[in-house]
């Protein structure tokens, strides 16, 4: 039976006008929250933008009743768990997962900071200055910047041509007009009757109905506001030109009106065959014809009959070779696409109105598999997908008459007249087209295979019960980091990784110093098939695969403390780049691999097993070990482009034990909700402020990281260093048996999710842990004496302690890098 058949679902609207919607799915480990307020940035007064982003933002400072320290967000860190908030046009949404004990707290203090949320004057002037951070930050980004660029030939009135955030200057705190105007806004939108409360976890229906009953309860009754329908997105402009946008792509922007109730999920539906990579569809002829490199349909827009719905293509660069005035292009899946000239921007676009309307006559073929598609996320979706899928839509999966209806009208309005900047469109071509094939891991078994015996580089887990979930894990050694072939083999596996999406699996292959690594984790049935094709494809590189080597990154850049995060890996690991080669057969012939699994049944492993017999390189056999341990301070530069200063420090455990690795955790622990306050709320010196334990093929650390537009990397440093002096104080004022008893609680595998579990259990494989790791974890955390941690606090608190500082800038003026 699958998740979503032992799922039960209830919709009910409680007395004081609270739509609420709950989900009981007993495989679940923890339970989720999200609340949907039907209201955003475009129901704000329009002199004050931003005033809901601000609103947001403000909700989660505190309350009298739970003031900081003891409100949702360090209620939710304490207790290890996830929140975040969003704003949007029209919808702001709060959300926040947490283990079962916790849950009740967890939701008491979300529905108390909503209905009772403090607004001070200080709070406010100083959140203001977080969002104008953030602005800046907006400001800066080159897809921002473009996306806003490409949109201002909508209707000059119309607010998606607008930015929304706020800042320092379009949110006057101390002017009475503005704060009448938050107050106003509030009221008018913060009451039971504009709200969704979505409940999802393993308790029963009844318990779920008795949470949302009790606390739900306490928002003021009010029954639904209609929220002003917008402006048309067609009209006067006041600019028609791009000055500045991406030029390197074609974008196709389709401004839809009048559409009928049902139009969002019809954009989906669409969306999801256009982008779809199976062969025979729409991205794999136009790829496989050697005409594109991507092209991604993505809904920007959908609020009362209203579209927005762009279609972004990266031709090929060689795309003038590939279309000429006397020759056919025949697609290898069978596709004839008629003779072109080799001016792209007018006969890709012909191309895809083409498609459009055969895929108006055709979809209907495509209904049974888009729901299978449906019902395969929300079997494998976490408590908080959960929850956020139902705040949003409580219809079962698949298409309605309703939608169908809504799909036709979308169709017939995605026509050239559409666009919201006018196109050269060539002369209609004749193509005859095909719908992709159905996605094979949607209808894939484990077919068993004759018995093999695992190699000793293979370890099957048994911690985590075989029970419909799995993670498998494949990792490589090379003789040296290959970061271009990397690059060539991941963009090999684009196709693939979307089909083992819909299918429940989630597939990652990533590099860190001189390791590949393969990551397999969701639904356990498709795994093996999922492995086995992902194998096939990375042993053996297509002529086409090869032809990218060496091509740049065709991903925006990353605002740099993400850059800094992706690369961290490879600084610690001290990756120096040299002797790189194109011949993919002479890296594998060298390579050497080790590989975990957990959670697969008895014939899982034999298939598996199977397939890893084609795996490229040699199984290891030899003892892992954990990357010698850092001795010397260093700094370490990823450079970027932004004004912004950002900075990660990196603290490695001094060994490799279990007893270091505690410690390690239990200082995270503790010392992340200090460090959020006093840099991100008394300092306010970014948005981007983070804290936490952190694992680098085996080898655990503290991580902290800032991002910062006003303070700079030295200072940045300064900060941060000052927070860790005071770990020891911390330490003392613990009530360290409650802190050892939530860690520990977090720690058991029975309680984690199992991704989570997996990643644990294949990290203490990394640092070459025996099989009783989950038990000496929690046995060296029960006996850990308070002189240790007082002795250890005191070595982090040092300044000679050894760290890693990973930075976009050169090592400051004036910091000093000794050696312990």
């Amino acid at each position: 039976m699958s998740a979503s058949d032992s799922s039960r679902l209830l919709s009910l609207i409680l007395p004081n006008g609270l739509r609420v919607v709950l989900c009981s799915a007993p495989r679940l480990k923890r339970c989720a929250a999200a609340i949907r307020v039907a209201a955003g940035s475009h129901d704000v007064p329009e002199q004050w933008p931003g005033l809901a982003h601000f609103l947001e933002h403000l909700f989660f400072l505190g309350t009298e009743r739970f003031p900081t320290g003891e409100h949702l967000m360090s209620y939710v860190q304490r207790h290890g768990g996830q929140l975040n908030a969003s704003t949007r046009e029209r919808t702001t949404d709060f959300f926040f997962e947490l283990s079962p004990p916790e849950f009740a707290g967890g939701l008491e203090r979300l529905c108390e900071m909503l209905t009772h949320p403090r607004l001070s004057m200080d709070d406010q002037l100083r959140e203001r200055e977080v969002l104008h951070a953030e602005f800046i930050a907006w400001s800066r980004d080159d897809a921002s910047r473009n996306l806003l660029k490409r949109l201002q030939p909508l209707s000059a009135s119309h607010p998606l041509r607008w930015f929304h955030a706020g800042n320092r200057f379009s949110l006057p705190v101390p002017r009475q007009a503005f704060q009448q105007a938050l107050q106003d806004f509030y009221r008018r939108f913060y009451h039971a009757g504009q709200i969704t409360l979505s409940l999802s976890g393993p308790q029963t229906l009844d318990e779920l109905q008795a949470l949302a009953t009790r606390f739900g309860g306490c928002f003021p009754t009010g029954v639904r506001v209609e929220q002003q329908s917008p402006p048309a997105l067609m009209g006067q402009c006041a600019a028609t030109s791009l000055p500045g946008a991406d030029q390197r792509r074609t974008h196709l922007m389709f401004a839809c009106e009048g559409l009928p109730q049902g139009h969002e999920r019809a954009a989906d539906f669409l969306c999801t065959w256009m982008n779809n990579g199976q062969s025979g569809g729409l991205v794999a002829c136009l790829r496989e014809a050697g005409l594109i490199e991507s092209l991604k349909a993505t809904v920007l827009y959908a609020f009362a009959g209203q579209t927005v719905i762009e279609i972004e293509i990266a031709p090929t660069t060689d795309i003038a070779s590939k279309l000429t005035p006397t020759e056919e292009t025949r697609s290898p899946v069978g596709v004839s696409l008629p003779a072109m000239t080799p001016d792209q921007t007018t006969h890709l676009p012909s191309l895809i109105f083409d498609w459009l309307s055969f895929f108006k006559t055709h979809y209907q073929a495509l209904l049974e598999e888009y729901a299978r598609l449906q019902t395969r996320h929300l079997d494998v979706a976490s408590a908080l997908s959960l929850a956020r899928h139902y705040s949003a839509d409580d219809k079962a999966t698949g298409m309605h008459d309703e939608d169908i209806l809504a799909l036709e009208a979308l169709l017939n309005q995605l026509t050239p007249d559409r666009l919201i900047e006018p196109l050269s469109i060539g002369s209609r071509p004749t193509v005859h087209w095909r719908l992709p094939k159905p996605n094979p891991f949607l209808h894939t078994s484990s077919v068993p295979a004759s018995p093999t015996p695992p190699s000793p580089a293979w370890v099957f887990s048994d911690h985590l019960a075989a029970t419909g979930e799995a993670s498998v894990y494949l990792r490589w050694t090379l003789s040296s980091p290959q970061p271009t072939l990397f690059r060539m083999l991941n963009e090999s596996l684009k196709t693939l990784i979307a089909d083992a999406g819909q299918a429940g699996v989630t597939l990652g292959f990533s590099s860190y110093g001189n390791h590949w690594q393969l990551k397999l984790g969701g639904m356990a049935e498709p795994i093996p098939a999922v492995l086995a094709q992902t194998l096939h494809v990375l042993a053996a590189p297509t002529t086409q695969t090869q032809a990218r080597y060496g091509q740049p990154e065709s991903e925006p850049a990353l605002i740099p403390i993400r850059q800094l995060l992706k690369t961290l890996p490879d600084h610690y690991l001290n990756n120096s780049i040299s002797n790189e080669t194109r011949d993919a057969q002479a890296i594998w012939r060298y390579a050497r691999w080790t590989g975990f699994a957990a959670g697969l049944q008895a014939t899982q492993r034999s298939v598996l097993t199977h397939a890893i017999r084609h795996a490229p390189g040699t199984p290891d056999t030899h003892t892992l070990n954990v990357s010698a341990q850092m001795t010397d301070s260093r700094w370490a530069v990823e450079p970027s482009e932004s004004s912004e200063d950002a900075v990660l420090m990196f603290y490695p455990t001094p060994t490799a034990s279990i007893e270091d690795e505690v410690l390690w955790r239990l200082f995270a622990h503790i010392i992340q909700g200090p460090f959020y306050q006093r840099l991100r709320v008394e300092l306010q010196l970014g948005y981007a402020v983070f804290s936490g334990f952190r694992q680098i093929a085996g080898q655990s650390g503290l991580l902290f990281g800032v991002q910062s537009p006003s303070a700079n990397a030295m200072q940045l440093v300064e900060h941060m260093g000052e927070v860790l002096k005071t770990l020891p104080a911390l330490i003392e004022r613990a009530d360290l048996q409650t802190t050892r008893q939530a860690l520990g609680n977090q720690l058991a595998l029975t309680t984690q999710e199992f991704q989570v579990a997996a990643e644990t259990l294949w990290q203490a494989h990394l640092a070459g842990h025996a099989a009783d790791y989950p038990q000496r974890l929690q046995h060296s955390l029960a006996n850990l004496s308070l002189d240790t941690m007082r002795e250890a606090a005191s070595r982090v608190a040092l300044p000679q302690t050894p760290v890693l500082y990973l930075a976009n800038r050169a090592v400051p003026d004036g910091l000093r890098l000794v050696r312990p």
